[in-house]
């Protein structure tokens, strides 16, 4: 870990290093996937529900819901959830880090189809929760697997192929790496994710992962804040995104643990949330275009983050015992934290647990992805420079020709 620093930032009363570029990108990708696999094995469950399976509120990685049971008993079989497996929320994520490798630019909806599509459908990997090595496709769910159905066999328009598909989290789990490639610029973030979500989600779906990839970048910032991280994405976000962040946050400022938060929070964002009270059970709305409402899992992680004072521990373990869809929840918060604070924020013990249950390297997509990031501001910085040389070069005729004509 890189930890050569020339700033310092104040949580609490202790003086902390301002974490480097490389430091950030690698904390936020673990802290991703570490809280993926803190949330898969109580995914779809109330707080109620899991507090009575586990004899009290989940403090670690546990074991599947089912035990032994786990490849045939329903909903969610046949995947192993739990013992520090990751879900496809981390599995997308690393496939989105690939596509940057190979274009190692800026990307945008075609990008999805030429390069993630191909990797998803192609090229076997070892899928933690089945155990075995399998296409990327044959775990992700239909959400995900609409990228495959309308970009490389409907031939859709990859700006458009987004349009039809069911409105969820989907797009936004992964759109990490576009932060963290934008890191510092959560303006420039918020437009590249909604660019490529446009291949996956519409309506709010789309939204959520401009505002996602916004938060990241905006945690990537010296001395940022989960408070500025916050309002960086409610000066971007649009419509009901917008406002069940809005409601949530303000909920979340009054509490300092999550135990209390739990209720409170969900309330606030239930008026947005389509999926209803019943998340296995969704309403007859669930999951349809609108610019009334939210995700759902986009506001509580921030809540959550507010909840837990940008602490990794408490901000995950918030998310994780909230239930509901709450391995993204926690991922989207992991991933934050771990902009903000680095590497070292992710607990090691959880770490170490999850790189080994699930037979990934946690820190190399971060050293690749760091290296993409930063040939990527060469080129915006060489790209900005040629724009205003050309600029600078029309307004020099402008005022010549307005000198010349005065002169007559």
């Amino acid at each position: 870990m890189t930890t050569t620093t020339t700033t310092t930032r104040t949580k609490g009363t202790t003086a902390l290093p301002d974490p480097s570029l490389s430091d950030r990108i690698t904390g936020s990708l673990i802290g991703a996937a570490v809280g993926d696999a803190l949330g898969g094995p109580v995914e779809g469950y109330a707080p109620e529900q899991i507090a009575e399976r586990h004899g009290g509120r989940v403090t670690g990685i546990v074991g599947p819901w089912n035990g032994d049971r786990w490849r045939t008993a329903r909903p969610i079989a046949p995947f192993h959830k739990g013992d520090g497996h990751v879900t496809d929320d981390t599995l997308l994520t690393h496939a989105l880090v690939r596509v940057y490798a190979t274009v190692r630019d800026h990307l945008d909806a075609y990008a999805m189809a030429d390069h993630l599509v191909p990797d998803l459908m192609t090229i076997p990997r070892w899928i933690p929760e089945l155990e075995a090595d399998a296409l990327p496709l044959h775990r992700i769910f239909l959400a995900e697997k609409w990228l495959v159905a309308r970009l490389h066999y409907g031939h859709v328009d990859p700006r458009e192929a987004g349009a039809g598909n069911i409105v969820n989290c989907g797009a936004a789990m992964y759109m990490a790496p576009v932060g963290l490639v934008n890191a510092a610029d959560p303006r420039a973030a918020y437009a590249e994710a909604v660019d490529i979500a446009g291949a996956h989600q519409s309506s709010y779906g789309r939204e959520a992962a401009g505002v996602f990839a916004a938060a990241v970048a905006a945690a990537c910032t010296s001395g940022a804040t989960a408070e500025s991280v916050v309002e960086a994405c409610l000066a971007l976000a649009k419509d009901g995104t917008r406002a069940a962040i809005e409601a949530v946050t303000e909920v979340a400022a009054r509490h300092g643990e999550f135990e209390s938060a739990l209720a409170p929070i969900r309330a606030a964002v239930a008026p947005f949330d389509t999926v209803g009270p019943d998340y296995r059970s969704p309403s007859l709305g669930a999951r349809r275009p609108s610019r009334l409402h939210s995700i759902e899992e986009l506001p509580v992680a921030l809540g959550m983050l507010l909840v837990g004072g940008s602490d990794y521990r408490r901000t995950v373990l918030g998310s994780v015992n909230y239930g509901r869809d709450c391995d993204s929840i926690a991922t989207m918060a992991g991933a934050i934290v771990g902009a903000l604070h680095g590497e070292g924020a992710v607990p090691d013990d959880w770490s170490v647990q999850v790189a080994g249950a699930s037979r990934l390297d946690l820190r190399a997509p971060g050293v690749v992805l760091t290296e993409v990031a930063r040939e990527i501001f060469a080129r915006d910085t060489g790209r900005r420079r040629a724009h205003e040389a050309a600029f600078a070069a029309l307004t020099t005729v402008t005022r010549s020709t307005a000198e010349a004509g005065a002169g007559r």
